[in-house]
């Protein structure tokens, strides 16, 4: 039998904290007027103290497997797809891995810019598609107010955070990820990154005087190469997939600039309603835009089952990538009833105690083998 990996759950988390446009014209020399007609941006979410990417991860992740009416014990992998990861080691998803007492789960992150949650997708539907794994996880999410240097305005405009989540399960239904395309084009990595933190540029007291751990960027290089990528790959995944254009339901691209994304679709020849957009109220969160659009669109009834939908995105590296979806889970989906819900918090209650008593348990192993 032919196994298909199904989008079954899905969720979202975004930071109570506003930026408005207008809140930016106090801290540097902008308008909001300039930045809504540059990028179509009105306002972006800034995390909290706290508020990191494993955190927002965690509640995402959450929300995803309720949908699911999966149990955390149940998911065979972990995937997190970031730029801005709590360290650079362990993994965040490792984090997020022991937070849900996912205890089974193998957990990994994955770093492809603003692509990489195309990039997770495709791993993870590939390796549920092939049998190794029957549920897997897949979140994009980015804190990257942490890297943003907020007296540039030619980049601190632009990006905001929050995290995206789905779970990919085996079945042998048709439908779900019919077809996957990554691209990488390593020559244009200096068009966006972020300059010191690793091995090249190690933390000094000049990476910081030089404001070298802030993100940088060459804006219109990278507009030019988005508004090229992103048709190409729309057009390679349904190709790859049997279909063409008309039969498509809803684009869900990446939400980096209204003018890219406006750009793509005259390039396409698609109506602009077939284009979902939320970048207005969120800025660019880099890997989490795509699956947070995904959930805002599913919410909003955008999607109905059996609708054919394409993720489609490109970022640092440089990287692109698209997934065609045949939408496979009924809507809406049946919500648990409280009974489920209080069972499933205890569960979470007793898997940050299950961390807590390991991390004892270690503690005491230490304390014995030094004495």
């Amino acid at each position: 039998m032919t196994v298909h990996a199904h989008i079954t759950g899905w969720g979202k988390f975004v930071p109570p904290c506003v930026v408005t446009n207008d809140d930016l014209a106090q801290m540097v020399d902008t308008s909001d007027g300039w930045i809504r007609t540059r990028t179509g941006i009105a306002e972006r979410r800034i995390a909290a103290d706290g508020e990191t990417t494993s955190y927002m991860s965690l509640q995402a992740a959450r929300q995803a497997l309720e949908v699911a009416g999966l149990s955390p014990s149940q998911l065979d992998l972990i995937i997190v797809a970031t730029v801005t990861p709590d360290h650079a080691f362990p993994a965040t998803a490792c984090l997020v891995q022991d937070g849900l007492g996912a205890t089974r789960a193998a957990a990994f992150d994955l770093s492809a810019g603003c692509t990489g949650f195309i990039y997770g997708l495709s791993v993870a539907a590939d390796l549920v598609a092939s049998g190794a794994y029957e549920n897997a996880l897949v979140i994009g999410a980015e804190t990257l107010s942490r890297i943003v240097d907020w007296s540039d305005r030619a980049t601190c405009v632009l990006f905001g955070d929050g995290a995206g989540a789905i779970v990919l399960q085996a079945n042998g239904a048709n439908g779900g990820v019919l077809s996957t395309v990554l691209g990488s084009d390593g020559s244009g990595c200096e068009l966006l990154c972020l300059p010191a933190g690793g091995s090249k540029e190690p933390a000094s007291q000049r990476t910081l005087d030089e404001g070298l751990h802030y993100l940088k960027m060459e804006g219109r290089q990278v507009f030019r190469f988005a508004a090229r990528a992103m048709p190409t790959a729309t057009r390679q995944v349904l190709e790859r997939a049997g279909l063409t254009l008309s039969d498509l339901k809803l684009v869900i691209p990446h939400q980096a600039n209204q003018r890219i994304i406006e750009a793509s679709t005259r390039s396409l020849g698609l109506p602009a309603e077939v284009v979902y957009s939320n970048l207005e109220r969120y800025g660019n969160t880099s890997a989490a835009s795509i699956p947070i659009a995904l959930c805002e669109a599913v919410d909003e009834g955008r999607v109905e089952q059996d609708d054919l939908i394409v993720c489609v995105g490109f970022g640092a590296g440089l990287t692109w990538g698209a997934a065609a979806i045949r939408w496979s889970m009924p809507l809406p989906p049946e919500l648990p009833s409280p009974w489920e819900r209080v069972l499933r918090q205890l569960r979470y209650r007793y898997a940050s105690l299950r961390s807590l008593v390991r991390r004892f348990v270690r503690w005491l192993f230490a304390l014995g083998v030094k004495e």
